[in-house]
């Protein structure tokens, strides 16, 4: 048992280890106990991920065009369709060269990414193909561009491209001035507005630390600096121009997978992939702290589950994916 985990530590992450979920295995193998993907055991828990649990349950369901459910509701389906799905396979661990999955990320990149700019839409477009310019969304771009580069579509052009959108456009109004109004910002407030909708600015975060870091353009750093600033700015949850209230109650409420929401565990996911550490994390790192039991785990408070085709763990139950996730971002020693 790795020396970082003394004592009680070892019980729980014995139990992560457990071969019943292969992904949170996997997960552990990889993020908590530091082995390489090319690790025996880590290589046979990946294997796994394909043969036991959500995921051969989740592509059992899959259709021979790669979609699940009406293709035309890839987006709006929510949470069965071909999107939420994709997420899904992602965040499990799915190997990206299995037929199944790449017919999933083929799909999506047909159907979904728009054409002109790179970027995800909510829905086809019927004369040009592709993604509708008109409905290029910034949490769907930021988590489509990350589930593709998981699961081995990082070097793909197209995914590339999806990378310049975040780049150019994704903002990081904290609600100091006006938005610009051009395209895409002139449609949808939510996302855009007088200030940016912190699930565009996590997902599109979450896109850029799925990159390699020797892989990462000038361009890519710089926006990783200005979002992550965003996130900091807000202490993670908080509301930056008045840091003692929580931005959103369901924040401290932990979930997994959480599609287009997200938690400040999951950014602090992010912020740990990216190797920040910042002493205005601590106010999220105490939160995450205060929700573990006595039992030594965490809780699954948020989920989805009845409303996708494959549930993953019970809310209220002792959650593996939770108490592994608190337990890697509890690594992150502040500066």
């Amino acid at each position: 048992m790795n020396d970082s985990f003394p004592g009680e530590e070892e019980s729980i992450i014995a139990w992560l280890l457990g071969k019943d979920d292969p992904s949170v295995r996997y997960f552990t193998l990889t993020k908590l106990l530091g082995k390489g993907a090319d690790d025996a055991e880590a290589v046979a828990a990946r294997k796994a991920i394909m043969k036991k649990g959500a995921v051969p349950e989740i592509l059992a369901l899959q259709g021979e065009d790669g979609a699940w459910g009406s293709p035309a509701s890839f987006y709006t389906d929510k949470y069965a369709g071909t999107v939420w799905q994709l997420i899904m396979l992602a965040e499990l661990g799915a190997d990206g060269s299995d037929a199944g999955v790449r017919r999933a990320c083929d799909f999506i990149l047909e159907n979904s990414q728009d054409k002109e700019s790179g970027a995800f839409s909510m829905h086809a477009s019927a004369k040009a193909g592709g993604g509708r310019h008109g409905d290029v969304i910034p949490c769907l771009t930021g988590n489509m561009a990350c589930s593709l580069i998981k699961l081995g579509y990082g070097q793909d052009e197209r995914v590339a491209r999806s990378i310049e959108w975040i780049c150019e456009y994704q903002l990081a109004d904290d609600g100091d001035g006006n938005p610009p109004v051009a395209w895409p910002y002139e449609r949808f407030d939510m996302c855009w507005g007088r200030h940016s909708c912190h699930m565009g600015v996590v997902k599109s975060l979450k896109a850029l630390a799925a990159i390699r870091k020797d892989e990462r353009s000038g361009k890519v750093e710089a926006k990783i600096e200005e979002l992550a600033e965003f996130l900091l700015a807000h202490r993670v949850h908080l509301k930056s121009h008045d840091l003692t209230k929580v931005a959103k109650p369901g924040w401290l409420k932990f979930g997994f997978p959480l599609m287009y929401q997200t938690d400040a565990l999951e950014i602090l996911c992010v912020l740990k992939d990216l190797d920040i550490r910042d002493p205005r994390m601590s106010e999220a790192l105490a939160a995450v702290a205060e929700k573990r039991g006595g039992d030594g785990r965490w809780k699954m408070q948020n989920s989805f589950n009845g409303k996708t085709l494959v549930d993953v763990e019970k809310r209220g139950e002792a959650s593996k994916w939770i108490t592994a996730r608190a337990l890697y971002v509890q690594g992150a020693a502040l500066a």
